[in-house]
C-alpha cells in the first residue's frame, strides 16, 4: 500500500505561484507513476501532470508551460510547481500513485486563484 499526504494549497491571486507537495509512505522509485489530478466544483476529476518511474512526464494542455512536476526519490516526495496561475486553475488538487495494479489517492488540497 501507499499512503499519500498533500500540502501546499492555498489562496493566491491570478498570476501568482504555488508549490504542492505529495509525500509518499514508501519509496517512490518503485511506484509505476505518480501524478496530480484536480477537481473543480461541478466537474469531473482530471489529470494535470504525471511523472513515470522511468522519468517520462505528461501534462494536460491547459497547464503546459506553467506547471512543472518533479520528484525527489530521497524524500519520497512529488512536487507540482504552479506558476502564472489562473482563476480556472481553482480546484481541489489530488495526488495519485499507481503501484502493483492499484490506485492510491491523497486527501486533496484546495487551490483557489482569485481574479
Amino acid at each position: 500500500q501507499v499512503q499519500l499526504g498533500e500540502s501546499g494549497g492555498g489562496l493566491v491571486q491570478a498570476g501568482g505561484s504555488l508549490r504542492l507537495s505529495c509525500a509518499a509512505s514508501r519509496r517512490i522509485f518503485s511506484i509505476n507513476y505518480m501524478g496530480w489530478y484536480r477537481q473543480a466544483p461541478g466537474k469531473q476529476r482530471e489529470p494535470v501532470a504525471v511523472i513515470f518511474s522511468g522519468g517520462n512526464i505528461n501534462y494536460t494542455d491547459s497547464v503546459k508551460g506553467r506547471f512543472t512536476i518533479s520528484r525527489d526519490n530521497v524524500k519520497n516526495t512529488v512536487y507540482l510547481q504552479m506558476n502564472s496561475l489562473k482563476p480556472e486553475d481553482t480546484a481541489v488538487y489530488y495526488c495519485k500513485a499507481y503501484a502493483a495494479g492499484s490506485n492510491y489517492w491523497g486527501q486533496g488540497t484546495q487551490v483557489t486563484v482569485s481574479s
